[in-house]
C-alpha cells in the first residue's frame, strides 16, 4: 500500500464511520462489485471513490468518468486521490478530460489537480493546456497564484519551447519569478540568430 492508498484509506474509513460495507469494498478483488457500486442508486460518496479509486489503480476503465467527477471536485483530498487513479489508468481520454478541467475558468478554483495530472501524463494536451491556464492567472490581483506556480513548474519539468514566452511574462510576477527562472532554465537552448 503506497502512500496515496493509505492516506484515502483512512480518510474514508473516518468518512464511512468504519462499517462493515467499507471493510467489504476494501478487501474485494471482484471488480465487478466495485464497478456496480459507481452505477447503483444511493451510493454514498465515499463508497463511490473507494471503488474508483481501486478500479483506476487495477486500470479497470470503468471508474474513467467517475475519477474525472471527482478530480473537479471541491475537496483537495479527493482530487489528489482521483488524480493518482487517473494517472495509473491509462484511459486515453484522460489528458483531455484534465486539460477540459484545467482550463475551465468557472472552475478554477478546482485546477490545482488537473494541472498537476497533465504533467504526469506528459501528453499531447499538457503543454498547450498548461500555457493557456498560466496565461490567464498572469492578469493583477489573480487569486489563483498555487493554480500559477503549478503551471510554471509542470512547464518547467516538461521542458517543450512553446512554454518560454508565458515562463518570460510569468518573471514579472513576485509569487512566480522564482520558480519562472528555474523552468526557463530547463527549456532547450536556444540557438543564436
Amino acid at each position: 500500500m503506497d502512500e496515496e492508498e493509505r492516506s484515502l484509506t483512512e480518510r474514508l474509513r473516518q468518512e464511512s464511520g468504519g462499517t462493515a460495507a467499507f471493510d467489504r469494498l476494501l478487501a474485494t478483488g471482484d471488480r465487478d462489485e466495485l464497478a456496480e457500486v459507481l452505477t447503483a442508486p444511493g451510493q454514498p460518496l465515499w463508497a463511490r471513490e473507494l471503488a474508483a479509486f481501486r478500479l483506476g489503480r487495477a486500470g479497470d476503465r470503468r471508474a474513467f468518468e467517475a475519477l474525472v467527477l471527482l478530480l473537479n471536485h471541491r475537496d483537495p483530498p479527493r482530487c489528489a486521490s482521483a488524480a493518482h487513479a487517473l494517472a495509473r489508468l491509462g484511459d486515453p481520454r484522460t489528458a483531455r478530460a484534465a486539460a477540459a478541467l484545467a482550463t475551465n475558468e468557472l472552475r478554477v478554483a478546482y485546477a490545482l489537480h488537473p494541472v498537476r495530472l497533465l504533467v504526469a501524463l506528459r501528453a499531447p494536451e499538457s503543454v498547450p493546456a498548461l500555457i493557456t491556464t498560466l496565461e490567464r492567472r498572469l492578469g493583477p490581483h489573480d487569486p489563483y497564484r498555487k493554480v500559477a506556480l503549478a503551471c510554471v513548474e509542470g512547464l518547467g519539468a516538461l521542458g517543450d519551447d512553446r512554454a518560454r514566452r508565458v515562463l518570460n511574462e510569468a518573471l514579472a510576477h513576485p509569487a512566480l519569478a522564482e520558480a519562472a527562472v528555474r523552468a526557463l532554465a530547463r527549456l532547450p537552448q536556444q540557438r543564436p540568430a
